[in-house]
């Protein structure tokens, strides 16, 4: 064992693999980290980090916790450190002593990964570094602090500012359509005759936003259909045999599937920019198109009724009203709702606006909702305001057939 794998085992009751020594001499990992956290030269700098992504990639599970516990505890705050330059900011608010607290305030590790950034690759690596990270983190909790610190980074990395907004058709690269195939995680696309469907014809956009330092991955994508009139079913609106509609006709744009694509960035939001910009985009092109909603499915329905040991209604009618009463009236220990994409659209400014039975009939539109989908309506003269009205006071918008739906539904005391 390596004398940093003999401290964490002091300090945390358990073994952790010694890093291995790769091409760097006889330098291990954290000795390259100091190096760089002290390195001056621009050239010496880009070298190191090389060196330690490098080295990153090929360790193994247990020497990447290794790894990630020696940034997490030997890079932490230094609490002495931040005492004293907070006694001297007390003592005389210099800009001096300002620039002492400021540089104590942030653990080094912040600094070390903003460096290792400057190698020209080094953005999705470490994007795939926290992915590593947030599997382990499961059950070894303690490394939170780590990964605060690199979703900390990571939101000013991909600030909206810096993020790029491109349309995804059938002539786009065919290693950007692999993606979006593999990617997509809300209706399967099973083949290249599925995804010719949904993004040749002339009533079907797709968009997604990708970054400067990651041009050929896109971070979340929306496909969109254009339609007369709402649609309540997905099939209906996915079906090889439709007819197709020109674009010009079209006058409602239904965002059917979101699709966040970096699993290293989960808790950093792209989706409320995301529709935003394709409404307005679209607004532009196809002034005909006047309404905006989703077709969207309800995940953790089913889920909610076998919890609260609730039978699965079997009058339509009644499981509209289950559904209702769930998106507007079931919370969570925060007060929001349940559902994970009511909170999305919600949080967005979107309005809840028809609930419908039989929108998903595929096995998993079954076993997760038991077929029901939803319509949340962009309303772009409404959206500020809904939104306030949710982040204030969690309050959920909702059209008048969706409110009557869910008192007709009077869940008993226990259900609620």
């Amino acid at each position: 064992m390596s004398m940093l794998a003999d401290l964490m085992s002091n300090i945390f009751d358990r073994r952790y693999v010694p890093f291995r020594r790769l091409d760097r001499g006889s330098r291990s990992m954290e000795e390259l980290c100091h190096d760089l956290l002290t390195s001056r030269g621009e050239v010496s700098g880009t070298e190191l980090s090389r060196l330690i992504l490098d080295g990153y990639d090929a360790l193994d599970l247990e020497e990447k916790r290794a790894f990630f516990h020696f940034l997490n505890d030997e890079l932490d705050l230094d609490i002495a450190g931040i005492e004293t330059a907070l006694d001297r900011y007390r003592a005389d608010p210099e800009r001096g002593n300002y620039r002492a607290l400021m540089h104590v305030m942030e653990p080094p590790r912040q600094e070390l990964v903003r460096r290792l950034n400057q190698l020209p690759d080094a953005t999705p690596r470490l994007v795939a570094m926290r992915k590593d990270l947030m599997s382990i983190l499961k059950d070894d909790p303690v490394l939170s602090r780590l990964d605060m610190d690199l979703r900390h980074l990571f939101k000013s990395w991909f600030n909206r500012g810096f993020l790029v907004l491109r349309p995804i058709n059938w002539e786009s690269p065919a290693h950007i359509l692999e993606k979006i195939t593999a990617y997509e995680a809300v209706h399967a696309i099973h083949s290249w005759r599925d995804l010719r469907r949904r993004l040749q014809p002339s009533d079907r956009r797709c968009f997604g936003f990708f970054h400067p330092s990651m041009p050929d991955e896109p971070l979340i994508f929306v496909e969109v259909a254009l339609t007369r009139g709402i649609p309540n079913s997905v099939q209906a609106l996915l079906a090889e045999e439709r007819e197709e509609l020109q674009a010009s006709e079209a006058d409602t744009a239904v965002f059917y599937s979101i699709s966040n694509c970096q699993a290293g960035l989960a808790g950093i939001s792209f989706g409320n920019s995301l529709i935003k910009q394709v409404v307005g985009d679209l607004s532009r092109e196809l002034p005909g198109l006047k309404t905006f909603v989703t077709l969207s499915p309800v995940p953790s329905l089913a889920r909610w009724l076998n919890s609260a040991n609730i039978p699965q209604p079997q009058d339509p009618e009644a499981l509209r009203g289950a559904a209702a009463h769930y998106l507007t009236g079931v919370r969570d220990s925060k007060g929001l709702p349940r559902d994970p994409v009511a909170r999305f659209h919600l949080n967005n400014g979107a309005q809840l606006h028809d609930i419908h039975a039989g929108a998903d009939i595929s096995a998993n539109g079954m076993a997760q909702s038991h077929g029901i989908m939803v319509n949340y309506l962009y309303d772009l003269a409404r959206i500020d305001k809904n939104h306030e009205a949710f982040a204030s006071a969690q309050k959920v918008a909702s059209a008048g057939s969706v409110q009557a739906l869910a008192k007709q539904y009077a869940p008993s005391p226990a259900e609620a």
